[in-house]
């Protein structure tokens, strides 16, 4: 996303709805995280609607309570920022960063993996945050890590873990009632566990948490499917 203003304040609200859109598009609502935040969903609202500024203090208490590096946004500020679709990138061959780089897992940005499920996907190097060498994961094909967004899968997993996953291919190879990363063409990148559905056209997405309803998504709006096979946790 390019951003072309100069002033602090509309750059703040500006990362601040990109941040909270990426949280709703992977299950989270944002009546939870103004909970998280202790404040209201209509002063959520109201940094969308701009009647409210995203102050320093209230975005380094939501990169905290998120797992969220500031670290874009103060490039931006610093004037540093490199839209997605600058020229520098169009013509950079897709080189998989696996390649050299032996029992080293990339974690990667949810926005990364978006389309995981094609057969040409690849993760290039400007989408690693960051590598993990985890030696239980040595005898498993593990294909990226991706941190936890929101509570929908508490108390499994906690907003900022982060999960290894294995993709795959064949929905044959589908482990029923495991938790599995769902691509979707509307609501991005979920984690659920993956129940049969009512019928063969469709799956049933099911949280741990008890607050979230399981819902039934059909089969061709799936992007693509990913087992969760493992989990680092911080406390």
């Amino acid at each position: 996303m390019a951003y072309l203003v100069n002033n602090f304040s509309e750059i703040r609200k500006k990362w601040f709805i990109e941040q909270v859109d990426r949280l709703v598009s992977s299950g989270t609502t944002k009546k939870d995280i103004a909970l998280q935040l202790d404040v209201s969903a209509q002063y959520i609202n109201s940094i969308y609607n701009g009647s409210k500024n995203a102050t320093e203090n209230f975005l380094i208490k939501f990169c905290k309570k998120f797992n969220i590096s500031q670290k874009g946004l103060l490039n931006i500020m610093k004037g540093y920022d490199t839209p997605e679709s600058d020229n520098s990138h169009i013509n950079e061959p897709a080189v998989s960063v696996l390649k050299g780089k032996k029992n080293q897992i990339p974690l990667v940005s949810i926005a990364a993996v978006a389309g995981f499920g094609n057969a040409e996907f690849t993760i290039q190097e400007r989408d690693v945050k960051d590598y993990y060498v985890i030696p239980k994961f040595n005898d498993r094909r593990i294909d990226f890590m991706i941190e936890v967004c929101g509570s929908s899968m508490y108390p499994k997993y906690n907003s900022g873990d982060v999960v290894a996953c294995t993709i795959i291919r064949e929905s044959k190879f589908i482990q029923w009632n495991k938790v599995h990363v769902i691509g979707t063409k509307e609501q991005g990148i979920l984690v659920k566990r993956i129940k049969k559905g009512e019928n063969d056209n469709h799956l049933l997405l099911v949280s741990d948490n008890k607050d979230y309803d399981p819902f039934s998504i059909g089969i061709d709006e799936i992007t693509g499917i990913a087992l969760v096979v493992g989990v680092i946790r911080l406390e």
